[in-house]
C-alpha cells in the first residue's frame, strides 16, 4: 500500500515539474526552432537600446479582463526629440489613432499605447497628459497620440469601458527596460488567438556584425484567428482549431505588431520592414481576414536620426542612413522575430475564464511540443 502510494506521489510530483516546466519556459527553451538569425540577449524589443515597455493588466471580478500595454521609443522626451517611424496597414478593419500623421511626417512623437478596441479614447487622452506634462512640453498644443487595440469582448465586458486614462498613465509611468512579461498581461489580458488563450508576446534578433550588428524587437498584441502552424507543423489542423471548423472561435480578430530597431533606418525603409512583419504573421498561419486588424508600426531608436521638434527655419537637416542594399538581413530579423513573438504569446498564456462565464484554454502545450520535436 505505501509502495504504491510512493509511486503515486512520484508520478503527481513529476507531473508538476513537467507542467511548470512547460508554463515557465519559453518556446526556444524547449526546442522550438526559429529561423537562423540569433536572439538578442533577452529575446524581447527591450533589446533594442532605450525601448521600454509599461504594463496594466486589469482583473476585476468575473467580467473584466483587460490592461494597457505602453512600448517608449526612449526615455526622454519623446515629444521633443522624435523617432522615424512608419505603419503599414496589413487589413484595416481597426481603430489605430494617429496612423495618418505618422504616414505623413515619417515620425512618432509619443509612447505607443495598447489596449482594447473601446478604450482606444482613454488611450489618447492619458498619452496627451502624460505629454503636456513633460518638462519642456509647457507650449504644446497638440499631440499625435497613437493608440492601437484589439478585441477582447468575448471575455472582457469591454462595454463597460473600464480602462481610465490613469491607468493609461500608470502603464507609461512603470515603463522600464529589461524583461517583458508576455502572455495574459495588459493589452492582451483579454484576448484570443488561434481559438486558445492569446496575449503579449515579444522577440528580437541580433544581427551579426558582419550585417552591422543591429538589433531589431518585436512586441505584438495577438488576438487573431487562422490556421495555426508552429515550426511548419500544423497545429491547427491536428487539434480541430482552424476556420471554416471551430464554430466558436472564427477567423477574424486583430494583432497589433510593433517593430523596433537600433538601425540608422529612415521612415521609407520602415514602412519596407513594417511589411515584413505580415510575413511573419503568415508563418503562423494567420491569415488578415477580412474583420481583422492588423497593424504595424515601426521605428528607429538611432540616436543620428532622432528629429528635435523645434528646428530654425531653411537649417538643412544632415543624416547617415543604411541605403536599400543593407536592408535584407533587418527583413529576415523581422520576419523570425515576429513569429516567434506571436508563438511565445501563445506559449505564456494560461487559461481564462471571463464575462458571462465564458472559458478559453490555453494551447496545449506538451501535446504541440511533441509534434514538433517528432517532425525535427
Amino acid at each position: 500500500m505505501k509502495s504504491t502510494y510512493a509511486l503515486s506521489l512520484l508520478v503527481s510530483l513529476l507531473f508538476l515539474t513537467m507542467y511548470q516546466s512547460f508554463s515557465q519556459s519559453r518556446p526556444r527553451d524547449l526546442g522550438v526552432p526559429f529561423g537562423i538569425l540569433p536572439a538578442g540577449p533577452g529575446n524581447a524589443i527591450t533589446d533594442v537600446p532605450g525601448v521600454k515597455v509599461g504594463q496594466l493588466t486589469k482583473i476585476e471580478g468575473q467580467d473584466i479582463r483587460t490592461g494597457v500595454t505602453a512600448i517608449l521609443p526612449h526615455g526622454g522626451n519623446i515629444f521633443q526629440e522624435k523617432v522615424p517611424a512608419a505603419i503599414f496597414v496589413g487589413n484595416g478593419f481597426g481603430k489605430l489613432a494617429g496612423v495618418t500623421q505618422v504616414q505623413e511626417l515619417g515620425n512618432l512623437e509619443s509612447p505607443i499605447i495598447l489596449t482594447n478596441t473601446l478604450s482606444v479614447a482613454a488611450g489618447i487622452e492619458g498619452v496627451v497628459r502624460y505629454s503636456l506634462a513633460q518638462p519642456g512640453n509647457e507650449s504644446v498644443q497638440s499631440v499625435n497620440a497613437v493608440v492601437g487595440e484589439t478585441n477582447d469582448g468575448y471575455l472582457n465586458d469591454i462595454r463597460g469601458m473600464h480602462i481610465s486614462p490613469e491607468d493609461v498613465l500608470m502603464a507609461m509611468r512603470s515603463a522600464k527596460t529589461g524583461q517583458v512579461e508576455e502572455g495574459n498581461v495588459g493589452a492582451g489580458t483579454g484576448t484570443v488567438c488561434f481559438g486558445w488563450k492569446g496575449g503579449i508576446g515579444t522577440a528580437s534578433r541580433k544581427l551579426p556584425e558582419s550585417m552591422g550588428g543591429h538589433t531589431v524587437g518585436l512586441l505584438v498584441q495577438t488576438n487573431f484567428g487562422g490556421n495555426l502552424q508552429i515550426a511548419g507543423v500544423p497545429v491547427g489542423e491536428k487539434l480541430g482549431k482552424y476556420p471554416f471548423k471551430d464554430a466558436l472561435e472564427k477567423s477574424d480578430g486583430s494583432c497589433m505588431i510593433v517593430v523596433a530597431t537600433d538601425a540608422p533606418v529612415l521612415e521609407r525603409n520602415l514602412e519596407r520592414m513594417a511589411q515584413r512583419a505580415m510575413m511573419g504573421l503568415a508563418k503562423t498561419g494567420g491569415i488578415a481576414s477580412n474583420g481583422s486588424g492588423d497593424y504595424v508600426i515601426a521605428f528607429s531608436t538611432h540616436e543620428g536620426l532622432r528629429i528635435p521638434h523645434s528646428i530654425p527655419s531653411q537649417r538643412l537637416q544632415k543624416a547617415e542612413f543604411l541605403g536599400n542594399d543593407d536592408m535584407t538581413a533587418l527583413f529576415m530579423a523581422v520576419i523570425e522575430a515576429t513569429e516567434e513573438a506571436i508563438i511565445n504569446s501563445l506559449f505564456a498564456a494560461e487559461s481564462m475564464v471571463g464575462k458571462e462565464d465564458r472559458k478559453i484554454e490555453s494551447l496545449p502545450k506538451p501535446q504541440v511540443l511533441d509534434w514538433i520535436l517528432e517532425k525535427k
